[in-house]
């Protein structure tokens, strides 16, 4: 079987740049039907971060579009025109589920709302993700994954002890929030399936980023403790952190008793068997002598031999690899985490999402669309026929520079 978990639901999907694709890639790698709809001059997302050199090599699309915008179809549609209106409204009538991340307001004021799609297709999943909710002082305001790194207090916590605080190098925020939208939307689904009735579903990059920080904001909540940048290295436990290596850093995990006993044996008895370090509570107390000790050690050491001698003695350790080294590393194609998607006369890796099923295979996929590409297969589907697409067409539905001179 081939990508059918979700064969039949058609999605609509209005979103952009990062959160909101990456949510409608996973259902699309499931086996639903994404529609895209793009404004005149497509997802911004498209132009992101490339050289026009780079943009015109692979095809006029950017890494990021390409990476989280696989097995959709893309219409080019301005909803800012009644024709354009009209289009989205026929789609959504037919469609399972809606997705966008406007700010709140914009879609009842282009007449697509929940409570606008809701009269005219009452089944209708309607996943709305935005920058701060629906509700409270901050509904309005704008924002991106690095602000919410930033008003979440995660900033406050990345980076090197006594620097300035950094922002996490991936759009955390986005993709974490990215899986909270599909939860959010299968479940519905599956109500819906009990129920006969489609539903509202919410996220937000605030929710995303409150549960990345769960954790810290309920020990601040107990006893208002505000932890620190500590690089690598976490409160929680010690070692937990990057050791230098002859040749790079290793990470290394010894969180448990037993585990820091096995290091011991294995890296220094001497060295690292005094009662200093015995306990937990030792080890936490004894945080900086603890990391010199060991660096000593592994600074004497290839990542190669660190990792040999830490496998053979059951301690978790892992090198800290590039971004090269980690995309081709064997583990990664072992799992089936990458897919290659043929671009034009390129083959371009992309990553997989991150499940596997034991009776459905996701692995076969398409290339992420071209900006506005299928608008006549996929009107013609939802009934329109030529002269009326044409129509459209000339009235600007599908943007100016479409339009009909």
């Amino acid at each position: 079987m081939s990508g059918n978990v979700l064969d039949g639901i058609r999605v609509l999907d209005f979103s952009r740049v990062f959160a909101g694709p990456a949510a409608t890639q996973v259902l699309g790698d499931m086996g639903a039907d994404v529609l895209k709809i793009e404004p005149p001059g497509g997802d911004e997302a498209r132009y992101y971060g490339v050289t026009k050199e780079r943009l015109e090599k692979f095809g006029g699309v950017s890494p990021s579009f390409l990476a989280l915008n696989r097995n959709k179809r893309s219409l080019e549609i301005d909803l800012r025109t009644d024709e354009g209106k009209e289009i989205a409204r026929r789609l959504a009538k037919d469609c399972d589920v809606v997705v966008h991340n406007y700010r709140p307001g914009v879609m009842e004021r282009l007449g697509l709302g929940y409570e606008d799609l809701k009269a005219i297709n009452p089944r209708l999943i309607f996943a709305e993700f935005s920058a701060f909710g629906t509700t409270g002082p901050l509904a309005k305001a704008g924002a991106n994954d690095l602000a919410l790194q930033a008003h979440s207090g995660l900033i406050s916590i990345t980076g090197e002890e006594d620097r300035s605080p950094v922002r996490c190098g991936s759009a955390i925020v986005d993709l974490h929030g990215s899986l909270a939208i599909v939860s959010g939307i299968l479940a519905a689904l599956f109500h819906r399936v009990k129920t006969g009735v489609g539903q509202r579903v919410e996220s937000s990059l605030l929710l995303s980023s409150a549960h990345l920080m769960s954790y810290f904001y309920t020990e601040y909540w107990m006893d208002g403790a505000m932890h620190k940048p500590m690089g690598t290295a976490n409160h929680l436990s010690v070692p937990n952190q990057a050791f230098p290596a002859r040749d790079g850093e290793v990470v290394i995990i010894a969180s448990t008793n037993d585990m820091w006993q096995r290091l011991v044996a294995a890296l220094g008895p001497d060295e690292l068997g005094g009662p200093e370090f015995a306990g937990v509570f030792d080890r936490r107390s004894n945080r900086v002598a603890l990391v010199a000790a060991v660096s000593a050690i592994t600074e004497t050491k290839s990542c190669v031999e660190l990792l040999a001698i830490l496998e053979e003695a059951k301690v978790v350790a892992t090198k800290v690899n590039t971004i090269g080294e980690a995309a081709d590393h064997p583990q990664l194609a072992a799992v089936g985490a990458r897919l290659d998607l043929q671009v034009g006369e390129h083959v371009i890796g992309s990553v997989a999402s991150p499940f596997l099923f034991s009776d459905v295979d996701i692995s076969a996929v398409t290339a992420p669309p071209a900006l506005g590409g299928d608008i006549d297969e996929v009107l013609a589907e939802f009934g329109y026929s030529t002269e009326q697409v044409a129509a459209f067409r000339a009235a600007g539905a599908f943007g100016k520079a479409k339009a009909a001179s």
